[in-house]
C-alpha cells in the first residue's frame, strides 16, 4: 500500500471506532467525557513512563485505559455527592491534564513526550512505524492496533447491543429489569479509554473529540434506529478522514486539523439538510403546510 493509503486506512479505522462509541456517549449524554478521557490519559502515559522509562509498550496503554477510568469514577463520585457532571467533568478533566503537564515539564525531561505531540499527533509518520506479522507481513503498527480496538469495539457493540440500548435510554428501567447498569457504565468508560488511547499517538486529542462527538452527532440527526446511527457515524468518520487528508495536502497544512474540521462540515451539511431534523426541514414545512391550508 502506498504511503497516503496507510495515513488513509489509518484515519478511516480512527473514524469507525470513535463513531460507533461515540453514539452511545451522545445517547447517554457524555459527550464532555470523550474531552475529558482524550487529555486525562495524558496523565496515564506520563505516570507509566516514569515507571518503566520505556516510551513504548503494553504499559503505556495499560496506563492510559488506568487514567480513563480513574477520570470516571472521580466524575461519578463527584457528581453522587451533588456536584453537577458538568462541573464535575470540568474539575477533573482540568486537574488530572494539568498533573500530567506538570510532570512532562519537571519530570519527564528530554524524551520525546510532549503537550503539542498529544494535542495534534503526527499522523504522517504511521507509515514508518512497523511491526512483521505472519502471513500479512510489514504493516504499521498503529494500523493493527487500531484494528484490534475497532473488532473490539464492533464485538462489544453487537453483543450487548440490547444493553447499551436499554441502559442508555432509560437506566432506571434497566436497574428494574436486573441489568447491570454500573457495570456496564464502566464497560464504557474502558471501552471510551482503548478507543481515546488508540487513536492517540496517530492523531492526537483534538482529532479524537472531533470523531468521537461530531459523526455521531451528525448522525442522530438523520435518524432514530440505533443500528442505523451506528452506520451513518461510523461513515461519516471515514467520510471525514478522506475529505480532511485531501484538504491538507491541497492546503499544505495540518492533516489531523484538516479531519477535525472536516467533521464539522459533515455536522453543518446535516444540521441544514436532515429532512427530520434540519433547518432546511423547519423551514420548509410551515410554508407546505400553509399552502394545504389556503388550498
Amino acid at each position: 500500500m502506498s504511503y497516503a493509503g496507510w495515513i488513509l486506512l489509518t484515519a478511516s479505522l480512527v473514524g469507525l471506532s470513535c463513531g460507533i462509541i461515540g453514539v452511545l456517549l451522545i445517547l447517554r449524554r457524555m459527550a464532555m467525557m470523550a474531552d475529558a478521557i482524550s487529555h486525562t490519559v495524558l496523565l496515564g502515559i506520563v505516570v507509566a513512563y516514569l515507571v518503566t522509562r520505556e516510551l513504548s509498550g503494553v504499559h503505556m496503554l495499560i496506563g492510559a485505559i488506568a487514567a480513563g477510568l480513574l477520570t470516571s469514577m472521580l466524575v461519578q463520585w463527584f457528581h453522587a455527592r451533588g456536584v453537577q457532571q458538568e462541573a464535575s467533568i470540568g474539575v477533573v478533566f482540568t486537574t488530572l491534564f494539568a498533573i500530567g503537564v506538570v510532570l512532562i515539564a519537571t519530570k519527564v525531561g528530554n524524551a520525546h513526550l510532549d503537550v503539542k505531540h498529544t494535542l495534534m499527533g503526527e499522523i504522517t509518520f504511521i507509515p514508518w512505524e512497523r511491526i512483521e506479522l505472519p502471513w500479512i507481513g510489514s504493516i504499521p503498527e498503529a494500523v493493527f492496533i487500531l484494528s484490534i480496538v475497532l473488532i473490539v469495539v464492533l464485538v462489544a457493540v453487537l453483543v450487548f447491543y440490547k444493553e447499551w440500548k436499554i441502559t442508555s435510554f432509560d437506566p432506571a428501567l434497566a436497574a428494574s429489569l436486573g441489568l447491570p447498569v454500573v457495570l456496564m457504565h464502566y464497560v464504557f468508560m474502558s471501552l471510551v479509554s482503548v478507543t481515546t488511547v488508540a487513536a492517540f499517538d496517530a492523531v492526537g486529542a483534538i482529532m479524537v473529540v472531533a470523531m468521537l462527538i461530531t459523526p455521531a452527532a451528525a448522525a442522530y440527526l438523520w435518524t432514530d434506529r440505533l443500528l442505523v446511527m451506528f452506520a451513518l457515524s461510523g461513515s461519516f468518520g471515514v467520510l471525514s478522514a478522506a475529505a480532511g487528508y485531501y484538504v491538507a495536502a491541497w492546503l499544505d497544512t495540518s492533516i489531523s486539523g484538516s479531519m477535525a474540521f472536516a467533521t464539522g462540515i459533515v455536522f453543518m451539511i446535516s444540521f441544514i439538510g436532515s429532512p427530520r431534523h434540519g433547518l432546511a426541514s423547519r423551514w420548509f414545512r410551515p410554508r407546505a403546510a400553509g399552502g394545504v391550508v389556503e388550498g
